[in-house]
Order: structure tokens, then C-alpha cells, then sequence
């Protein structure tokens, strides 16, 4: 197995017109995969999870060479797919005119038919916990539950105060707990 290649050597190379494309090859394959599942969590469909990752990428394509290393390279991925990802949820939203109650139910729809979910029931439970959230929350809750983020580098990504975090996982740790029990006794 080779050795893992360093933000600064990956941002080398991408500045180097020879390397650039090799760069960014490396830096699809260094990311996509977590940065697909972080997408994923966020809009819940594969196909619109895909879409959004291939916005993300041509993101980072556009803007790599600007990128200030003031943060770890994934950290500023994350961050753009963030941001993409809820941009489009909120155009969901607005090309249907619904309101974030109906795209989240959509989504939940969406859970149960799809092909590349294979969760069992409690994780479908945990799912549909999830998207009853607010997206703040529920951003807050998958970058920590699933992805073991600590707090400074949510803080970056999505450009709140640590406190603000921590509150937001904390009710979202309630909501999913009263979901769950209200769900369990039905």
C-alpha cells in the first residue's frame, strides 16, 4: 500500500500545469468516497447525491488553485459539498414550491425504495429521525455521529461558533431520542 500523499504535495502538484490532472485524480480518490457519504446523509437519494458530488468536485476544480490553506484540504471540500448540497435542497424546495416538511417527506419516501440503502430497521428509524431535523441539526448530528468530526473542524466547515455546535447536537441527540421512543411505541 503507498504511503498516503500530503495536502501540500497534492496542492504542488495541482499548481503544476505537467500535474495538474494526475493532482486531481488523486485528490478525487483521497475524497470522493467520504465526501460522497457526507452528501448522502444530507439529501438521502444516490442519484441526487451523485449530482451534487459531481458539482462539488468541479467546485474544487475551479477554485483549488485559490484555496488558502487555512484549513485542511478535506475540511474545505466538506465544505463546498455542504454548501452544494443544501443548495440544493433549498432548489428542490423552491422548483416545487414546497415546503421543507414535504422535501423532507419526500426524502423519507425515498429511503424506504431505495435500491443502494441497506440498512436495517433501526437504521431506517435513525434516518427517518433524522430528516424530521432541522438541517442545521441534522448537518451538525451526521458530521459527529458518523464521521467523528470534532467540534473545531464543523467550525470551519460550516462557520459557527463551537457552542453553537454543541447545542445544536445536543437537541438533535433529544429530538432523535423522543422520535425514537414515540416510533418504538406505535
Amino acid at each position: 500500500m503507498k504511503p498516503e500523499i500530503s495536502d501540500i504535495d497534492l496542492l504542488a502538484q495541482f499548481a503544476n500545469e505537467k500535474t495538474k490532472n494526475a493532482a486531481f485524480e488523486l485528490i478525487l480518490n483521497k475524497f470522493q468516497k467520504q465526501t460522497y457519504w457526507h452528501i448522502r446523509r444530507i439529501v438521502i437519494d444516490h442519484d441526487d447525491a451523485d449530482d451534487v458530488l459531481q458539482n462539488t468536485f468541479i467546485k474544487v476544480w475551479q477554485n483549488l488553485s485559490k484555496f488558502r490553506e487555512d484549513s485542511k484540504l478535506y475540511t474545505w471540500i466538506y465544505q463546498i459539498a455542504t454548501n452544494e448540497a443544501l443548495l440544493f435542497i433549498q432548489k428542490k424546495k423552491q422548483n416545487f414550491n414546497v415546503t421543507l416538511d414535504d422535501v423532507s417527506l419526500e426524502l423519507s419516501s425515498k429511503l424506504t425504495s431505495d435500491n443502494y440503502f441497506d440498512g436495517n430497521n433501526i437504521e431506517l428509524k435513525l434516518q427517518q429521525a433524522l430528516l424530521t431535523l432541522p438541517n442545521k441539526q441534522r448537518l451538525v448530528f451526521n458530521m459527529k455521529y458518523y464521521e467523528n468530526l470534532k467540534y473545531e473542524e464543523m467550525q470551519k466547515i460550516l462557520d459557527t461558533s463551537v457552542g453553537a455546535l454543541k447545542a445544536s447536537y445536543f437537541h438533535a441527540v433529544k429530538k432523535i431520542e423522543a422520535y425514537l421512543k414515540k416510533e418504538t411505541k406505535i
